[in-house]
């Protein structure tokens, strides 16, 4: 099944074994709503760490049945994301969300090397998967939110993340496009540069992916500026990956994408032991919802 749209996901994930939530300072209203939607369509059975009299307000303020989850006290934020990393550590979660903190206070405690979730050496990198309709299919694209400068062994961390992803969602070979102002390789420029390589490395490693680089955006999504260019790729026009030189770059487009497009997307961190969840506190319920299903899909 080569799935084309986030509902679509939903259901896949739904045919596959339920994957345990821990959702850290889960205090809001939107995080509630999203494990709730996630745990009534079987996708996941959840613990949600934080304030126990916040949650069971916010639970009846939303008509909740608080008794679906399981949960744990702790009314301090950073004490609840460290306390969410013990439970994944303990091997009580397969997924971790982030609710009601601020990104650098979840990131503090996933990167903590005493209670943390990163093993030695690993890249994490944030993985989003955009429905932009106007675009024919799911794309899947990196870093836009964790890494701002990606160096070339991490350009090749995250596009390993993001074929794997677009694996998981049956495509056999994604197609993947490192992304740069031109296709040319302009030797001024590093991200050319960077490009060419890790496009030649996956060849002589026998990726199972096809990936061009360097790669103007426009090439990468669009059949018509493809054929007026005259440029042959199969990955040209026809994209299922975006790797972004930077995060300006990847930020730009992912904000263009749900502002100008109204585009839905779902978005997790991967390198860390487990999938985590990692989505705006100002992100609606059903972004959050895509975001568990696409961890969910992830999870070993």
């Amino acid at each position: 099944m080569n799935i084309k749209t986030l509902d679509e996901l939903v259901e896949l994930v739904k045919s596959k074994p339920k994957k345990r939530l821990v959702a850290a300072y889960a205090n809001d209203e939107h995080t509630l709503q999203a494990v709730n939607a996630a745990v009534d369509l079987g996708v996941v059975d959840a613990t949600l760490v934080g304030d126990q009299a916040v949650i069971a307000e916010n639970c009846k303020n939303l008509n909740i049945d608080i008794n679906k989850f399981r949960i744990v006290h702790e009314s301090v934020d950073t004490k609840a994301a460290a306390a969410s990393c013990d439970l994944i550590n303990n091997g009580e979660g397969d997924i971790l969300m982030k609710g009601l903190l601020p990104t650098d206070k979840y990131m503090r405690a996933i990167l903590n090397k005493e209670r943390g979730l990163c093993p030695p050496k690993a890249t994490l990198t944030h993985v989003t998967v955009i429905e932009n309709p106007a675009y024919h299919k799911l794309l899947t694209v990196g870093d836009v939110a964790v890494i701002p400068l990606p160096d070339l062994k991490q350009k090749q961390t995250i596009l390993k993340y993001l074929v794997q992803t677009a694996q998981a969602f049956g495509i056999e070979k994604p197609k993947a496009a490192l992304i740069t102002c031109s296709e040319q390789m302009l030797t001024n420029i590093p991200a050319c540069v960077d490009a060419a390589i890790i496009a030649k490395d996956a060849e002589r490693t026998n990726m199972k992916a096809y990936v061009e680089g360097p790669l103007s955006l426009d090439l990468a999504i669009d059949p018509e500026a493809v054929a007026i260019k005259k440029f042959n790729s199969p990955v040209a026009g026809d994209a299922d990956c975006l790797l972004f030189p930077n995060i300006e770059t990847g930020n730009v487009f992912y904000k263009c994408c749900t502002k100008f497009n109204h585009a839905e997307l779902g978005a997790m961190l991967m390198g860390a032991k487990v999938p985590c969840v990692l989505s705006s506190r100002g992100d609606s319920a059903k972004t959050k919802m895509y975001s568990i299903a696409l961890a969910a899909l992830m999870a070993k």
